[in-house]
């Protein structure tokens, strides 16, 4: 009789970040001052998988992705070594460098630009996929939109990508997707497909509106009408389980129950936040961590918010993330935002 699947197997884009905090965004032409800059992990399978491992997750974590044969791909797998991560199908290929971005973040607001090299990433194909050389739980993959071969249009599926989520279903897996907050309209040929195949659809507001058409935000900020149509109109397109939409005031999840469910975020200081950088999949690590131990749902954006929290005090994607209890005392510190709620029911 085989053991119960455990653990988290993460596949997608493996990036080097490179992040300048500077003083201002300059205006073409003009010039700013880099203050400070570190590198770091980037990418949402390297930062979910790191996230997990700094959280203190029981469970295994493994690696899907490619890498470029050079001394980034050496870093990143050195690094899955320090953080047990199991990089066993992590590859290193010859024909293109590993991505890396250089990120660039203001000081004063947090808000961050992105100059990406997709490098080694747009060779991922459903070649370099063995989901049966692995027992983990649950399957997640992203970004979707910045995955060249795996967003390709395939005839049956719809993508490459919503194929491969079709097989991680069949061979026992949970699965859930991330998006990049791309400035295009391929979002509803290169997502919803992939809805029809995934458990966990895990987007922030941008990608939610890009992807459904529907305005989340207006004149007076963000409309929690809209917000829930938009979560309903993903169900619709075919997610199993839960929609989840994140953003700065917080999150709300949408299940295929009928429940629709909102926590506001950490009311963190402004002066302790060092950036923005990898907050969406630090969320997202705190949500899969609640997922895979099977606490509610309630329970699970609860972790999402505070381990989001945790990643805004560091200017790297990773470098807040602390205990899962740390992680909580945040919000028992600062305490949560008030999110307005219409009288839908």
């Amino acid at each position: 009789m085989n053991s119960p699947r455990q653990g988290v197997l993460a596949a997608g884009n493996w990036i080097i970040d490179y992040t300048k905090i500077i003083d201002v965004y300059p205006a073409q032409d003009a010039l700013c001052n880099i203050l400070e800059e570190t590198y770091g992990n980037g990418g949402s399978p390297y930062n979910l998988l790191v996230d997990l491992a700094r959280l203190g997750a029981p469970f295994p974590l493994e690696a899907i992705g490619l890498v470029g044969d050079d001394k980034d791909g050496e870093v990143i797998r050195a690094d899955c070594l320090r953080h047990r991560i199991d990089a066993g199908q992590l590859l290193a290929c010859k024909e293109a460098h590993t991505s890396y971005t250089d990120v660039m973040s203001v000081k004063t607001t947090g808000r961050r630009t992105f100059f990406h090299q997709r490098g080694a990433n747009a060779l991922l194909g459903p070649e370099h996929f063995d989901f049966s050389a692995s027992r983990a739980k649950h399957f997640h993959l992203g970004y979707l939109l910045l995955l060249d071969r795996l967003d390709q249009h395939d005839p049956e599926h719809g993508t490459v990508a919503a194929g491969l989520l079709k097989q991680a279903l069949a061979a026992g897996f949970k699965t859930s997707i991330d998006v990049v907050s791309e400035d295009s309209g391929r979002f509803p040929a290169i997502v919803r497909p992939a809805l029809r195949h995934t458990d966990y659809a895990i987007l922030n507001e941008f990608e939610a509106a890009r992807t459904t058409g529907l305005n989340i935000r207006n004149e007076l900020g963000l409309d929690m009408v809209a917000l829930r149509a938009a979560a309903q109109n993903l169900l619709n397109a075919g997610v199993r389980e839960w929609v989840v939409i994140h953003f700065p005031e917080g999150a709300v999840a949408a299940g295929c129950d009928g429940r629709f469910l909102s926590q506001g975020s950490v009311a963190i200081s402004q002066e302790k936040i060092k950036g923005t950088t990898g907050a969406g999949d630090a969320f997202g690590a705190g949500l899969l961590y609640g997922i895979h131990e099977k606490k509610p749902m309630e329970e699970c954006l609860h972790y999402a918010v505070c381990v989001a929290a945790a990643c805004l005090t560091q200017a790297s994607c990773s470098g807040g993330i602390c205990s899962l209890v740390q992680c909580l005392e945040l919000g028992q510190i600062f305490g949560f935002r008030s999110m307005a709620k219409p009288s839908w029911d």
